[in-house]
């Protein structure tokens, strides 16, 4: 269970992370786009920990 919720957040601030870059970008705010970019980053965090959840299964 604890693999599955991190994989979805990880989903979601990819997918929030992308936007925010991508609308900071259009609208030249340097900021929101590194916000976005550090979400990304964060959800790449929680895809990793949801994968080592995964492989060492009820060891943890």
């Amino acid at each position: 269970m604890g693999e599955a919720t991190d994989k979805l957040a990880a989903a979601g601030n990819k997918l929030a992370g992308n936007v925010k870059e991508a609308v900071g970008k259009a609208t030249d705010n340097p900021d929101l786009a590194a916000e976005g970019k550090a979400q990304q980053l964060k959800g790449t965090g929680q895809d990793v920990k949801g994968s080592v959840k995964g492989a060492l299964g009820d060891k943890i």
